[in-house]
């Protein structure tokens, strides 16, 4: 299947130097760094991002030129302290990313709504629900509704759209009339998402985008290895079928920096 391709490719191994050349604040903890190359990617795919002196973190690319942040740990938070002009390191792109044809629906929730853009802004994705904490906290709406058929949202506070989890927007949908269903957002709700699928038999239409802490983004280090197969998220992923992750660890539990289980 033909994937969506933007940009040059990059070198696998060496980090790419670019620019910061705008920063948009979307959200109150969220930003978008736009930067002055870009790259070949298909859409999910994803980068690692390295903030000098600090660490080198997975992101996503939310366009072949920028990244879409959330400030949650020390990386990100030396990012917000970036201006225009300053540089970060770019390593990738590398996995796979979604792959669809026919009728897609999309499914974020938070700044998971990041990989999922490009497939909206190339008008591949025919209704979009997104969900957010909060109003101010949906991201890329007008982005969407440009592009997508059809916008649904949810907030947990009722502030914007449904008041309520996206999943309940979810469950008004007729599952049957997609063939693709690309999800990305906090884990506890793709799984509940993959419940739903698995209830009405359609598990393998399901595509999840996985975060999980890496530290090589190649494949060597194993430390983002999923139960029970060992698929490596960096590797094998970041997305897979639904089909695949019904008997794994998805939605029950992830790994720390030392390999110890961590609830989610």
């Amino acid at each position: 299947m033909r994937h969506l391709l933007w940009g040059a490719h990059m070198n696998e191994q060496m980090p790419a130097a670019v620019t910061v050349t705008r920063i948009v604040q979307e959200g109150p903890v969220v930003r978008t760094f736009c930067f002055d190359q870009r790259f070949q990617f298909t859409a999910g795919q994803f980068v690692m991002v390295w903030v000098p002196g600090v660490d080198e973190i997975p992101m996503a690319l939310s366009s072949p030129s920028s990244i879409t942040v959330q400030e949650v740990g020390d990386a990100t938070s030396a990012m917000f302290g970036l201006k225009v002009g300053d540089k970060l390191g770019i390593r990738g792109p590398y996995g796979n990313g979604f792959s669809v044809s026919g009728r897609t629906l999309a499914i974020a929730g938070g700044i998971g709504v990041s990989p999922l853009v490009p497939l909206a802004a190339a008008g591949k994705v025919d209704t979009f629900l997104l969900g957010a904490r909060t109003g101010d906290e949906v991201l890329f709406a007008d982005l969407i509704r440009e592009h997508s058929a059809r916008l649904e949202i949810a907030t947990d506070d009722g502030s914007a759209g449904h008041h309520g989890l996206i999943t309940e927007v979810m469950d008004a949908i007729d599952l049957s009339d997609y063939a693709h269903i690309c999800v990305c957002g906090p884990e506890p709700m793709m799984g509940a998402v993959l419940d739903r699928l698995k209830e009405a038999g359609f598990a393998g239409r399901g595509q999840f985008s996985l975060h999980r802490y890496m530290k090589c983004g190649v494949g060597i280090c194993g430390s983002c290895c999923i139960d029970p197969a060992g698929l490596r998220v960096c590797r094998d992923g970041p997305v897979f079928t639904g089909d695949i992750l019904l008997d794994s660890e998805f939605g029950k539990y992830s790994r720390d920096a030392s390999g110890r289980r961590k609830s989610l």
